[in-house]
């Protein structure tokens, strides 16, 4: 069988067509969240897998630094760091993300973080140029925007058990919330 230039065309694009520009989507419920590596606000490099392997993570998207600091992000991650020893107990890893555009945003996270120490249990990790944000399909690509708030949570092999995404400034999940889910999950 021969097959012509623009039968070849047509079946490459029937194939590739549908996986081609194709926007990512968020890990659905059940499913192993796609594994990454980024940077923390000191420059050490943090896989996912550096911290499912020690028990449920709960993994926050912040808006990061979409031009100004997101009043909204700050007030969640004081509420969850005013929780930290309730999320100790659960045994939860809880990781933020924080997204923006490359240019000085470890100077802004720090920035973000003024004032606050996070718990040993809480790591701030950094998403320049959007890599994680676009790989779990929540690029907010508006004007003044970066990523949709959402929070996951993941169990010890990586699989999601629970996920919220906003699709605006509020909506977010509560610190209750979170520990609910994760006390829920037990």
């Amino acid at each position: 069988m021969t097959l012509t230039k623009t039968t070849l065309a047509a079946l490459i694009l029937l194939v590739a067509g549908p996986l081609a520009g194709a926007a990512a989507e968020p890990p659905a419920m059940g499913e192993k969240a796609p594994a990454f590596t980024l940077a923390t606000m000191q420059g050490r490099k943090m896989s996912l897998s550096d911290v499912t392997g020690k028990g449920d993570v709960v993994l926050v998207v912040l808006r990061g630094y979409p031009g100004y600091q997101c009043l909204f992000c700050t007030r969640q991650v004081q509420e969850f760091v005013a929780a930290s020893d309730r999320f100790q107990k659960m045994g939860a890893e809880v990781v933020f993300i924080y997204p923006g555009p490359p240019d000085d945003l470890a100077s802004k996270a720090a920035e973000s973080a003024a004032g606050k120490e996070l718990p040993e249990h809480f790591i701030m990790l950094l998403d320049p140029g959007y890599d994680f944000t676009n790989l779990y399909g929540l690029r907010w690509d508006a004007p003044k925007e970066t990523a949709y708030p959402s929070t996951f949570l993941l169990n010890k092999k990586g699989e999601v058990f629970f996920q919220k995404i906003s699709k605006g400034h509020g909506g977010r999940t509560s610190a209750n919330e979170i520990l609910e889910a994760l006390a829920g999950h037990r």
